[in-house]
C-alpha cells in the first residue's frame, strides 16, 4: 500500500530542500498540501516524484521543485494578495494559499478551472478564488497584487500584469521569443512606472495563450515589457573570451594544453557519449602526452577487466593467453572495438616496445564484474522461459543510466509476476557466468592485482545482480565504488609515484555531488570518490557537443545505429558553448572567477550512453548539473561524428588473432 505522507515528506526533503529551497513557509506548505489530490486518477503513485505529470486539455502539473522555486522567487509572505495565471490542476495555488492571505487564480480552460475549484472546496481551502478567462489581462478588480505568478510561457511580460502589481510587487513569468526557448524572469515594480528584472535561467512551460501572450496559432502578439539589462558581456561571449582553441588531434600543441594537469595523481577524462569519435581521439591525444612526457603508466577505462586484460597483454608485449576469446565481443561492441581505440592501442604497443617491462604503460578495465555480459545472460535466459519478461528486462536495462529519473519507480510500474519468478534462476546464471570468466584469474593470480578481490566479487555477485535486476541508486553506487576500488588497487600496486589516466563517461567522471545524480538520487561516482580521496591531486575533465552523429542503440542489446544528435537544448550548458561560436576549445573552469561565478547556476547537461532515444531526449538524456563544480575543465567539439566500428577490413596480418581484437 502506498505511504503517501511519507512520500510527501521525502519529496520536500530530497527534491525541494536539498536543491536549495529553504523558506520555512514554502516547505511547510508543501508538506501540508496533498499533491496526489491534484493529479489525474491512476497517477497517485507518482505524485511525489520530481517530474511534471499530464492533466486534462493537454496541460501538465509542474514538477514540485519548479513550483517551490517560482513561489520562492515571488517572495510570497503571510498577508499577501497573490494572482496566479494558469491554474492548471490547482496545486500551485493550493500551496500558496497555505502561506498568503488570498489567492486569485485564472485558467483559460473552463473544465480545468471547475475541477480545481472543486478540489479547493473538498480540501477546505477557502482563501482561493478561481476564474475562467484570459489570464494575460489579469484580474483588475482585485488588483493591486503583492505577487503574480504565471505558470505558462509568453513572448514577454504582459503590460496588464505589470500594471496590476503594487509598488514593490513581484511578477514571475517564463518568457521567450520562441515558445520552445524560455527563461524564467522576475519583474519587480520599483515605482509608478518603473520596473527592474532578473533572469533566473532556462525553463520549459506550456505556452501562455491570450490577448497579451501567444495567440492560438503560436505567433507572438505585440506586448510591452520592461527593457532587459544584460551584463556587459553575454555568457556565450564570456565563454568565447575564456576558451582556448584546440588544434588538430595530431598536433603536439593539443596535448601540451593539458600540461597544467600533469602533476595530478589521477586525470579523469570524460565523454558525453560512448559513440563519438572526437571524444576518443581527444582522450588518446591527452593520454599520449601524459604517458610520454610525465610518466603516467596506468590507463584505466570503463570496461570489463577480462576484456581489457587481453588488450593489456598486447600493448605490454606479453605472451597471449591460450583459449581466451577475442575481447569486447558483447553488446555494446562498438564502445571499445572501434578504429579510434585500435589506433590508440597500437600507439601504446609501439611506445612500450622501447621500454623495460617494469616501465611500460598498461591498459586496465575497471568494470571487473562484466555488467554487459551478465545482462546478456539474463536476457538469454528470459528469452527462453518468459519472452514477455525478456521484453520488460530490455526496457529496464535500457534505462539503467544515472540520468534516468527514479529508475526504481519505472521498475515498480512494470514488474510482473512472471518476471519475479525468473529472478532466482537468472541471478544464478549471472553468478555462474562471472565465476567462469574469473576462474582463470584464480588459477593465475599474476594477471590480477588482488586475487582476493576477485573472490569477494564472486561471493557478492548475487547481491550485485539482484540490485542491478531492479535498478536504482544502490546498483549504480555499488558499480562505481568497485571501479574506484579497482583504480586504488592499480595505484597501490604501482607504488606511491604511480599515476593514472581514467577514461569513462561524464556521468562517472563529473563529481556527482553537484549533479542531479547526487542531489536528487543519492548516487555517487568515480569523480566524487577521487576528489574525496586525492583532493586537488585529481583532475576531472568533461567533454560535450552540440550536434552531429553518434553510434548508439535504441534498446539494450539492440543493433548499433549511426544516429543524428539533436541540437543541444536551449537551456543547456551545451547551448551556451555552441553560442560562443568557437568550434573546438578547452575551457579551464578554475581560471576565470567571473565566468565560473556566472556558470555556477545549475543548467541542463546532455548524457548519451550506449542507448540514445532522440524522441525522448529532454526527459531521458538531460540532467541538472553545476558545470564548474562538476568538472575542473571542459572540452568542447561543436559538431562531432560517430565512431567507426572495427570490421574485417581492419584486420592485421601476422598477428595472433586475439591481439588485440581478434579480427
Amino acid at each position: 500500500m502506498l505511504d503517501l505522507p511519507r512520500a510527501r515528506d521525502r519529496m520536500v526533503k530530497v527534491h525541494i530542500r536539498r536543491r536549495g529551497i529553504h523558506d520555512r513557509e514554502i516547505l511547510q506548505a508543501m508538506r501540508e498540501v496533498p499533491r496526489e489530490a491534484f493529479v489525474d486518477p491512476g497517477f497517485e503513485e507518482f505524485a511525489y516524484e520530481d517530474a511534471p505529470l499530464p492533466i486534462a486539455d493537454g496541460q501538465t502539473i509542474s514538477q514540485p521543485y519548479i513550483v517551490a522555486f517560482m513561489i520562492e522567487m515571488a517572495d510570497v509572505k503571510p498577508g499577501d494578495h497573490v494572482l496566479e495565471v494558469g491554474t492548471g490542476s490547482g496545486y500551485a495555488a493550493a500551496v500558496m494559499s497555505r502561506i498568503v492571505e488570498q489567492v486569485y487564480t485564472i485558467e483559460r480552460h473552463p473544465g480545468l478551472a471547475e475541477t480545481a475549484k472543486r478540489r479547493f472546496e473538498k480540501l477546505g481551502y477557502e482563501n482561493i478564488e478561481v476564474r475562467a478567462g484570459d489570464g494575460t489581462k489579469g484580474w483588475p478588480e482585485a488588483a493591486p497584487f503583492d505577487a503574480i505568478v504565471v505558470t505558462a510561457s509568453g513572448p514577454g511580460a504582459p503590460l496588464a500584469l505589470q500594471e496590476q502589481l503594487d509598488v514593490a510587487g513581484r511578477l514571475v513569468i517564463p518568457v521567450g521569443d520562441d515558445p520552445e526557448l524560455q527563461r524564467l524572469l522576475k519583474v519587480t515594480r520599483t515605482g509608478a512606472a518603473t520596473y527592474s528584472e532578473e533572469d533566473f535561467g532556462g525553463v520549459r512551460f506550456v505556452p501562455l495563450i491570450g490577448e497579451q501572450g501567444w495567440p492560438e496559432n503560436g505567433r507572438p502578439a505585440e506586448v510591452n515589457r520592461p527593457l532587459r539589462h544584460p551584463h556587459s558581456l553575454s555568457l556565450p561571449e564570456m565563454i568565447a573570451t575564456a576558451a582556448e582553441p584546440l588544434p588538430d588531434f595530431d598536433d603536439p600543441g593539443f596535448g601540451e594544453l593539458f600540461d597544467r594537469f600533469a602533476d595530478r595523481r589521477v586525470v579523469l577524462l570524460g565523454e558525453a557519449s560512448h559513440g563519438t569519435s572526437e571524444f576518443y581521439r581527444a582522450r588518446a591525444a591527452i593520454t599520449r602526452r601524459l604517458v610520454e612526457e610525465y610518466d603516467f603508466t596506468i590507463v584505466a577505462v570503463e570496461a570489463d577487466w577480462p576484456d581489457a586484460a587481453a588488450i593489456d597483454r598486447y600493448v605490454r608485449h606479453r605472451k597471449p593467453r591460450a583459449g581466451v576469446i577475442a575481447p569486447f565481443q558483447r553488446f555494446p561492441t562498438w564502445m571499445w572495438r572501434n578504429t579510434d581505440v585500435a589506433a590508440f592501442t597500437e600507439w601504446m604497443r609501439h611506445h612500450n616496445e622501447k621500454l623495460q617491462p617494469s616501465e611500460r604503460a598498461g591498459f586496465y578495465g575497471l568494470d571487473i564484474y562484466n555488467m554487459s555480459g551478465s545482462i546478456e545472460a539474463v536476457l538469454d535466459y528470459l528469452d527462453r522461459v518468459d519472452p514477455q519478461a525478456a521484453k520488460i528486462a530490455r526496457e529496464r536495462y535500457g534505462c539503467l543510466t544515472p540520468w534516468q529519473n527514479e529508475p526504481s519507480t519505472y521498475g515498480r510500474a512494470v514488474l510482473t509476476a512472471g518476471y519475479q519468478k525468473c529472478e532466482k534462476a537468472a541471478l544464478q546464471q549471472c553468478r555462474d557466468l562471472l565465476a567462469k570468466q574469473l576462474d582463470y584469474a584464480q588459477q593465475d593470480g599474476a594477471d590480477f592485482l588482488d586475487a582476493s578481490q576477485n573472490a569477494r566479487l564472486i561471493a557478492a555477485a548475487e547481491h550485485y545482480y539482484r540490485i542491478m535486476y531492479y535498478g536504482g541508486a544502490e546498483s549504480w553506487n555499488l558499480r562505481d565504488t568497485h571501479m574506484f576500488q579497482t583504480l586504488e588497487h592499480l595505484l597501490d600496486a604501482g607504488g606511491p609515484k604511480s599515476r593514472a589516466v581514467v577514461w569513462a563517461h561524464n556521468s562517472h567522471i563529473g563529481d556527482a555531488r553537484y549533479t542531479e545524480m547526487g542531489i536528487v538520487r543519492d548516487e555517487l561516482n568515480i569523480g566524487q570518490l577521487c576528489r574525496e580521496r586525492f583532493g586537488d591531486r585529481a583532475a576531472l575533465i568533461g567533454m560535450g557537443t552540440h550536434s552531429g552523429t553518434v553510434a548508439a542503440a535504441t534498446d539494450w542489446d539492440g543493433k548499433m545505429e549511426v544516429k543524428q544528435v539533436r541540437p543541444s537544448d536551449a537551456d543547456s550548458y551545451e547551448r551556451l558553448c555552441h553560442e560562443s561560436r568557437v568550434p573546438r576549445f578547452l575551457l579551464d573552469l578554475n581560471r576565470n572567477d567571473a565566468l565560473r561565478e556566472r556558470l555556477l547556476e545549475r543548467r541542463l547537461e546532455r548524457f548519451i550512453g550506449v542507448i540514445y532515444r532522440p524522441e525522448t531526449e529532454l526527459r531521458s538524456h538531460y540532467a541538472d548539473v553545476s558545470l564548474p563544480k562538476q568538472f575542473d575543465a571542459f572540452l568542447w567539439f561543436d559538431r562531432t561524428a560517430a565512431v567507426t566500428p572495427l570490421g574485417p577490413e581492419h584486420a592485421r596480418t601476422g598477428v595472433p588473432d586475439t591481439y588485440p581484437f581478434g579480427l
